[in-house]
């Protein structure tokens, strides 16, 4: 009996001092070997977004004359994104829509998907100067995404739909926004599910690898949802750390014998 005993206790204690959660399962962009410079100088793919269905763009035209822009400028009295809020754009910005077009004043519909920002800048203002403006009038037309929008799930600190008013944000940015990953949740695997015009595709990066930084998905786009997966551990029930597992050999330990003393006398 004793040495069946012994035998548990020593498959526990080697389970559970492998499930602890090392270094190198929670450091971001280490240096793996996959990164041949010995200076680590790595170039960042980042690639002009495209605008998908369900996007919004603020739009704002501006010209010499103020008067003969104002019907293209439902939200220029709120000078900041703030003021303006994540509603106001979404009630006066122009939403893509299942056609891949926008409603804009005057022009009518214009189809911009799968346009970058900056070709539907070139776009709209073509398109005033022929039907709006004289060819020589002087506009100027700035095109943005009204903020990137994206979902985070799984083993983080804060799930939900975020918003960053940034242009580029990147994975690491986007995840530090939602509080970060948990000791528990799988850096070497996070999935990134992606939007395109024939459906949605999921693509994998490890953050755990400082290639990642030269992955087409190191930057995130509008409407992307990233998935962190709980690490295999975390199933195990062991502890984070060494000390947890201590912990849960001592309470199995304690357990192990009263019962063997109890069963020894009856």
């Amino acid at each position: 009996m004793i040495k069946q005993f012994s035998l548990f206790i020593s498959i526990t204690i080697a389970v559970l001092c492998s499930s602890c959660i090392t270094n190198k399962d929670v450091v971001y962009l280490q240096d793996k070997g996959t990164i041949s410079n010995d200076s680590l100088a790595v170039r960042e793919l980042s690639k002009p977004y495209r605008v998908q269905i369900n996007d919004i763009l603020r739009i704002s035209v501006k010209a010499l004359d103020n008067e003969l822009t104002a019907i293209f400028n439902p939200v220029e009295s709120n000078n900041a994104v703030g003021q303006a809020g994540g509603a106001s754009l979404y009630f006066n910005g122009f939403t893509v829509d299942l056609h891949g077009n926008i409603k804009f004043p005057i022009l009518g519909e214009i189809n911009v998907l799968g346009y970058t920002i900056v070709e539907i800048e070139e776009l709209v203002k073509q398109k005033l100067l022929e039907q709006y403006f004289k060819e020589t009038a002087e506009i100027f037309v700035t095109v943005k995404l009204a903020g990137l929008r994206y979902t985070v799930t799984g083993e983080v600190n804060g799930t939900g739909v975020l918003t960053l008013y940034q242009d580029r944000v990147n994975i690491i940015e986007a995840l530090a926004n939602a509080g970060d990953i948990r000791p528990t949740g799988d850096r070497m695997d996070v999935l990134i599910i992606r939007q395109y015009p024939d459906g949605q595709k999921i693509h994998h990066i490890d953050l755990t690898d400082i290639a990642a930084m030269q992955s087409p998905y190191y930057y995130i786009q509008p409407n992307d949802i990233i998935l962190v997966k709980p690490l295999k551990r975390k199933a195990l029930g062991a502890g984070q750390t060494a000390v947890q597992n201590l912990t849960i050999i001592a309470s199995l330990f304690s357990v192990i014998v009263s019962t063997y003393f109890l069963t020894k006398n009856l």
